[in-house]
C-alpha cells in the first residue's frame, strides 16, 4: 500500500464535495460485473508471480470518489463500466508487503477498455503497512497486555505507539495521564480534554498501578534505547476467493478532522452521519453528491463537543446522542429542525455522557431509550409529558461497569451492553425489573448492538473478538469467533439475507457472517479504517454495507457478488 496511513499526517486540500455519480451508481453490481469493463490487466510480482486478492484503486483527477476492486485467482482486476466514468484516475493498491514501484495513472475512454499491467516490488516500509491487529499479533506480551493495547486504538494507531521511544518513567508520568485526559473523540490534530471523571473509573491508586503495568510493557515495544524492534513483524494473507468478490466507493469528506462515527441510510436513500468531534451531522445526497452539514446546538460551552450515535426511527426522524452536551435530539430531515431532551438536574453532572440511544420502537409507548456513561445509568424519557425516569443497575456493586450501548425491542423493552464486563441487561418497559445475562465469554466487553425483527440482539464483543447474540424470546445466548484475530467488534447489524456484519477498528476489515453455516467472509478494505458503526441498506440485492472511516474522514460503500 503506498498511501499515507491517516490524511490527517499529510493534511491534503480537500476537493469540493460536490460532483455527480451519473453512472457510478446506474447499474446494479450483478449485472456490472459480467459487462465489458472500463479498466483491466494483471497484478504480479517477482515473488510470486499472477497476485491475488490485490487491491487496485481508481480516483478520477478532481473527485472525491474512489473506486476499487480486488484480483482474482489469476491476478486479473476489472474496474466495471458502471463505475468508472471516461477521464484521467491515479491508480494505488493495497497488498501487504508490496507497493507499486512507482506512481501509476490510466486513461478511461469510451468503447474499447483502458489496459494497464500493474508489476509490484516488495515495500521498503513494511511497519508502515500493519493494521492494529497486525501490530498486536507482532508484538510479545500476555494476553492482558494486549487487551490493554485496545485502549489506545480509539484516538489513533497501534504505529504511533509502537514508533514512540518514550521510557517506562516517561510513559507513566507523562505520556498515559495525559492520554487519560482526553475524551474518546480526540484524535491526533483535533484533542479535546475530559470535564469530568465518571463515576465508575478506577480509584487513584488503581490507576497508578495500571500506569505502571502499562508504561513498562509499552516501554518494552516501543524504540525506546533501540533503532529497531526487537520482535518480527507478522503480517496477515491477502484476501481469496469469496473474499476478492466486492467493489468498494469511498468519498472523502472535505476536513481531514470529520470523524464519521455513524453512518446511516434513510428510507430515500440519502447518507446520513454524525461527526464524532464536532457538533454537526451531515447529509450526502447519492444522486449528486452535495454535502450539507447541520449545526448541533451546544448546551454546555465549555465541555467537549461532538456527535455519537445517529440511528433512525420508524417515521423517518434521525436520533442523535449528543455526549458531553448532555442531552439526546431529535432532527427532522423534512424541516431541518432539531429538538433537544435532557436527564434531570441531579443527573445533568460534568460527568454526563450521552452517547447512544434508542428510538426505533417508541411507538409503542412514545418513549425514547438513552445511556448515560457518567455513571452507569439508563434513561428514558416520555415525549409527550418530557418526564425523565432514570436507572443505575450497578450502582452498588463493588466491580467497575459501563452501560456503552441500549437498544429497544419490539415492546420497547430496553437492552444494554455492559462494556466493563460481560453482561446485557434488560428494563421490563412496564414494570422497570433489571435482568442481567451472563456471555459465556469472560471480560467480552459487549459494545454497541442492533434488534432484528424476531427480537435477537446482535452486538459486538470487542475484548472477546467475537460476534454475540441473545435470542430475547428463549433467552439464549450464541457466539461466533471472527477469524481474524485481534478483530475487536465493535457493532453488529443483520441484513435481510441472514448475514450478520461487523467492523473492527483494529484490522481494517469488515466481516459478514452466513448464520445459517456459520461461516465468515472478510472483506479487507482499501485504506486504514477505524470502524464503529456498520449499517445495511437492504433495499439493494443483495444488501449494501455502510461505514465510516472514523480516523480518515471518509464513508465506504461496501458491495459484493452473490
Amino acid at each position: 500500500m503506498n498511501t499515507p496511513r491517516s490524511r490527517l499526517h499529510a493534511l491534503i486540500p480537500a476537493f469540493a464535495f460536490t460532483f455527480t455519480l451519473g453512472t457510478l451508481i446506474a447499474a446494479p453490481l450483478a449485472s456490472a460485473a459480467t459487462e465489458a469493463p472500463a479498466l483491466r490487466g494483471e497484478v504480479s510480482s517477482s515473488k510470486e508471480g499472477k497476485m491475488e486478492g490485490v487491491l487496485v484503486s481508481a480516483q478520477k483527477a478532481g473527485s472525491p470518489i474512489t473506486i476499487t476492486v480486488i484480483s482474482d485467482a489469476k491476478g486479473r482486476y476489472h474496474f466495471p463500466r458502471a463505475k468508472l466514468d471516461t477521464g484521467d484516475y491515479a491508480i494505488r493498491v493495497r497488498a501487504i508487503g508490496y507497493a507499486l514501484a512507482k506512481p501509476l495513472s490510466a486513461k478511461v475512454a469510451e468503447g474499447k477498455p483502458a489496459l494497464l499491467n500493474i508489476r509490484l516490488q516488495p515495500a521498503k516500509d513494511l511497519a508502515a503497512q500493519l493494521t492494529n491487529a497486525e501490530w498486536m499479533d507482532s508484538v510479545p506480551g500476555e494476553s492482558r497486555d494486549k487487551r490493554a493495547l485496545l485502549n489506545c486504538v480509539n484516538c489513533h494507531t497501534l504505529e504511533r505507539v509502537v514508533r514512540s521511544k518514550y521510557s517506562a518513567e516517561e510513559f507513566i508520568k507523562v505520556v498515559l495521564p495525559r492520554m487519560q485526559g482526553y475524551v474518546n473523540q480526540s484524535m491526533p490534530g483535533a484533542p479535546q480534554l475530559r470535564k469530568g471523571e465518571r463515576v465508575m473509573e478506577e480509584r487513584g491508586d488503581q490507576r497508578v498501578q495500571i500506569y505502571k503495568e502499562l508504561g513498562g510493557y509499552l516501554a518494552s515495544i516501543n524504540l525506546h534505547n533501540r533503532s529497531t524492534w526487537t520482535y518480527a513483524l507478522k503480517k496477515f494473507p491477502r484476501p481469496t476467493g469469496e473474499a476478492t468478490r466486492a467493489i468498494y466507493t469511498e468519498y472523502d469528506l472535505p476536513r481531514p478532522v470529520i470523524q464519521p462515527h455513524d453512518v446511516v441510510v434513510d428510507k430515500r436513500g440519502i447518507i446520513w452521519y454524525s461527526s464524532f468531534g464536532e457538533q454537526k451531522i451531515g447529509r450526502v445526497d447519492p444522486k449528486t453528491g452535495a454535502l450539507k452539514e447541520f449545526e448541533v446546538e451546544i448546551s454546555k460551552p465549555e465541555f467537549p463537543t461532538g456527535v455519537l450515535a445517529l440511528r433512525n426511527d420508524r417515521e423517518g426522524q434521525l436520533w442523535i446522542g449528543n455526549m458531553y452536551q448532555a442531552s439526546i435530539a431529535r432532527f427532522d430531515p423534512a424541516n431541518e429542525t432539531f429538538k433537544f431532551f435532557q436527564p434531570a438536574k441531579e443527573d445533568n453532572l460534568p460527568s454526563t455522557q450521552l452517547n447512544q440511544v434508542s428510538a426505533m420502537n417508541s411507538g409503542v409507548d412514545g418513549k425514547v431509550w438513552a445511556q448515560n456513561s457518567g455513571f452507569a445509568g439508563v434513561h428514558r424519557f416520555d415525549l409527550a409529558t418530557g418526564k425523565v425516569e432514570t436507572w443505575a443497575p450497578f450502582k452498588n456493586s463493588k466491580d467497575v461497569h459501563n452501560i456503552y450501548d441500549v437498544i429497544s425491542d419490539s415492546k420497547n423493552n430496553a437492552y444494554f451492553t455492559d462494556f466493563r464486563k460481560e453482561h446485557i441487561g434488560r428494563i421490563d418497559a412496564k414494570s422497570g425489573e433489571i435482568k442481567l445475562y451472563e456471555l459465556p465469554t469472560k471480560g467480552a466487553s459487549p459494545r454497541r448492538g442492533s434488534m432484528d425483527d424476531q427480537d435477537r440482539l446482535w452486538f459486538g464483543e470487542y475484548r472477546g473478538h467475537k460476534i454475540g447474540m441473545l435470542d430475547t424470546k428463549t433467552e439464549t445466548i450464541k457466539e461466533w469467533t471472527v477469524p481474524t484475530p485481534y478483530s475487536a467488534c465493535y457493532d453488529v447489524v443483520l441484513d435481510n439475507t441472514d448475514h450478520a456484519w461487523t467492523g473492527s477498528m483494529t484490522t481494517d476489515r469488515v466481516a459478514r457472517l452466513d448464520v445459517k453455516t456459520s461461516n465468515f467472509t472478510e472483506y479487507l478494505l482499501p485504506r486504514s479504517t477505524n470502524i464503529r458503526r456498520v449499517f445495511t441498506d437492504n433495499t439493494t440485492s443483495p444488501p449494501t454495507l455502510w461505514v465510516g472511516n472514523n480516523h480518515g474522514a471518509s464513508i465506504v460503500k461496501v458491495e459484493t457478488f452473490e
